[in-house]
This record gives structure tokens, C-alpha cells and sequence, in this order.
């Protein structure tokens, strides 16, 4: 079957993937002149699989006028005239309730565990390399109160599956010396051994180099993506900027992209860009750590990719403005030099600012739309590298008409 994929990030390539792997005949279309440009490029190159905590949480509450009055905050809202911002923002708060954060919760758990075994699978079997290992994640805690709200949630998730263990200040800098010199900040730390990191972009264009030569997949990227052409209600064509692409179905994997391009066929998609910030720094032997670190307070994630640290974080509800560029940049510099002072050279640093598609509840779209073969895999947040290939699997498996390891209901769009 022919199958045209929209979006050549992480989430549009593993999808393509999967879809080649089946034997359809795919095209990949994006409007960028190279894969992973968007929310794939410089991400947190973490992938927490059993570290899955939804932005919507009651804990959040209590925070709200932080998030407004406070400039250095680590979650932003900065309000708009923007209809979509604040139909986002209230969706956000009715899923900020204790059962509905717990099932989401045990909902991405699932998927992160199918998305771990999947990208194992695929990794084998295509001998890619993107600094990837399985090194384990630590999120540590400044706040006594916070940190014992946090074993609480452990428990709950490990009662679920999750590999999970609290461990005291000196436990945690015992399992990560490079946090010594933050010891004096810290409560305490919740380890996730099974946890792994890698770099996103290389992965997806190792990935993209596997899908041309392998699997013969046709890319046509720097191409505008005008419209897609329906009759009735069945998606026939990709309206571009060069010529229509037709195709037996559809993949729309755009994050951002795909609200304007799905509203043209009254479709509403309710993701709405959240607003990131990364450096990338020569690590310095013997103060970067090895295992990757969470500072939950700050809102900030450490990674090690081979030669170099990632350091990413902070979130800004804003759509897609980076007026605050230069500040929050310079903002998560300091926080880095807080925790790791010596783990990289801060002054020769890469930086990078991205729009993450994400949905109120966190749990990405993944099924079908109200056109009979459209589809939607888009909407993963921060979490898209780590959902990623669990996401394909589940969409390939719902294409093909099979029954998928999970139920779509949870990621479905009438949700």
C-alpha cells in the first residue's frame, strides 16, 4: 500500500520505519530541507521510560502564580490574545486531577515500555549509532516536601511495573560523584536504572539513512505542505508546493504542524507548541555525569551524548515566540553551572531553542482522524524521542488492522 507520511522528525521517520518494514511503499514529505530541524534536534536526548510524570498534575497547582509573576521561573505562561492558548491552558487544568494524572501516569508507562522494546528491536537489527546507552536517570530534589511527595508517586509506579528506587543525599552522590559539589542543594533523588540516552538528530538521521538505502523509502523534503486534498470523507492527496502526492493513506507526524494543516478539514487537534531551551558543552572527564540527571526544581535534564553534555529544559506556554531567547538561555546556563560547575566548557557551547507539540494531558494523539485513512501520530511533548517508536508500532499495527499491544482508545483523538 501506499502510504504518505507527513513530518520527518522522530516521530515521522519511526513511523515511516515501521511502515516500510511491513513492505508499504512510503514518502516521507516535510517542509524542512533535512530531517529532525524541528523538536528532534536538540532535545534533552533522554529517553525516560519509566520516568513518566505528565505535566498536568495537581502538584502544579500550587505553582500557578509563578508561573505568571516570576521571570526566571522554570514553567512560564506568558498570555496571549490566542484562542488555541487558552482552550490548551483550561484543558490542562480539568486534567490536573489526582485519578486522571494517575492513569495517564500508568498510560504512558505502557507506551514507554513498548517504545523501549521497539527501539532495542530496531537498533539490533539496523546497527545505528547515536551515542546511545543505557545509563539510568537520576531526578533529584532540592524540597524535603517534594521529595516525599515524589517516593509516594514512586510507589504507586513501581507498584505498576516501573524500576524505581528512592535513595538519600549521600546515595545519590555515591551513584553520580559529579554531583558532589550540588550535594549541599539536594533532599534526595528517585534512580530509574532502566533508563537510557542518546543523541535524537543522529539517531533520526542514521535512521533516515537506513530508510533510503534498506527500505527504499522516497523523501521529498523542502517542500511546502499546502493542504491535503479529500473526497467525502477520504484523504486522497498531499497538495505541495510542487504537485499533488497521492497516496492509498495517510500519517500526519508535523507536531505543531499538523493544528493549521488538520483545522483546513475542521479537524481540531488540541496541541499547542511548549516552548524548550537546550546548550550542548564539551564535557570535562571526571565532572560530567555519567548516569542523566533531572534537577526537578529547575526543570532542567542532563544528558551525555559521547563527547558532550546536553542540558535542556524549562517550559514557556507562549505558542511560538522566542522573544525570551537570549534570556532563558543565559537562565539555564546558570542553573547548569549550579548543579555541574565543572562538567563542561560553558564558554565554546551550542544553543538551541524548540517548540514542543504537546497535548494538555501529555499523552500523545495516536490513531485514527474522522477521514477513514488519515491518521494522526503527533502531540508527544518533551516525551517524543522516548514514545517515539512505541507510537509507530502502535499506529503500523492499527494501519494494518490488527489488534495493537495496546489500547488506542487512550491516545485516541475523541479521548
Amino acid at each position: 500500500m501506499q502510504i504518505c507520511v507527513l513530518g520527518a522528525g522522530v516521530a515521522g521517520l519511526t513511523t515511516a520505519y515501521c511502515l516500510a518494514r511491513e513492505g508499504h511503499e512510503v514518502t516521507v514529505i516535510d517542509g524542512q530541507p533535512e530531517v529532525a530541524l524541528g523538536a528532534s534536534y536538540a532535545n534533552g536526548g533522554q529517553l525516560s521510560y519509566s520516568y513518566v510524570a505528565p505535566l498536568a498534575d495537581p502538584a502544579v497547582l500550587p505553582h500557578l502564580p509563578a508561573w505568571l509573576l516570576r521571570h526566571d521561573s522554570a514553567l512560564r505562561f506568558i498570555p496571549r490574545f490566542d484562542l488555541q492558548q487558552w482552550r490548551w491552558c483550561l484543558t490542562f487544568l480539568q486534567a490536573c486531577r489526582t485519578d486522571r494524572a494517575r492513569q495517564t501516569m500508568l498510560e504512558l508507562l505502557s507506551l514507554g515500555a513498548l517504545s523501549k522494546a521497539t527501539l532495542r528491536e530496531l537498533v539490533q537489527r539496523e546497527a545505528i549509532e547515536f551515542d546511545y546507552v543505557h545509563n539510568g536517570k537520576l531526578v533529584i530534589y532540592r524540597d524535603k516536601g517534594q521529595f516525599e511527595q515524589a517516593r509516594r508517586k514512586m510507589d504507586y509506579l513501581v507498584g505498576a511495573g516501573a524500576a524505581q528506587q528512592a535513595l538519600d543525599v549521600s546515595a545519590c552522590v555515591n551513584l553520580e560523584p559529579a554531583l558532589a559539589d550540588a550535594g549541599p542543594l539536594l533532599a534526595g533523588g528517585i534512580h530509574a536504572p532502566s533508563e537510557e540516552a542518546g543523541d535524537c538528530r543522529q539517531f533520526c538521521l542514521a535512521l533516515a539513512r537506513v530508510l533510503r538505502e534498506r527500505y527504499k523509502v522516497c523523501f521529498s523534503l523542502g517542500t511546502r505542505i499546502d493542504r491535503i486534498v479529500t473526497e467525502g470523507r477520504r484523504a486522497v492527496a498531499i497538495r505541495t508546493s510542487g504537485e499533488d502526492v497521492p497516496a492509498a493513506a495517510f500519517v500526519v507526524a508535523l507536531g505543531n504542524g499538523s493544528v493549521p494543516l488538520l483545522s483546513m478539514l475542521g479537524v481540531r487537534v488540541p496541541v499547542y507548541p511548549l516552548t524548550g531551551y537546550s546548550l550542548t558543552v564539551q564535557s570535562v572527564p571526571g565532572f560530567t555525569p555519567a548516569v542523566s540527571v533531572t534537577d526537578l526544581h529547575r526543570k532542567v535534564v542532563y544528558a551525555s551524548l559521547g563527547s558532550r553534555m546536553r542540558i535542556a529544559g524549562m517550559v514557556e506556554i507562549t505558542g511560538m515566540d522566542e522573544s525570551q531567547r537570549a534570556d532563558r538561555l543565559a537562565l539555564l546556563e546558570r542553573h547548569a553551572k549550579e548543579v555541574f560547575p565543572r562538567a563542561g566548557n560553558y564558554t565554546a557551547k551550542a544553543t538551541w531553542c524548540g517548540h514542543r507539540p504537546a497535548t494538555p494531558d501529555s499523552k500523545p494523539l495516536i490513531g485514527p482522524t474522522p477521514y477513514g485513512n488519515l491518521w494522526l501520530n503527533t502531540g508527544h511533548g518533551a516525551l517524543g524521542f522516548t514514545l517515539a517508536c512505541g507510537s509507530a508500532r502502535l499506529l503500523a499495527d492499527a494501519i494494518a488492522g490488527r489488534t495493537p499491544t495496546l489500547d488506542l482508545k487512550a491516545y485516541a483523538l475523541t479521548r
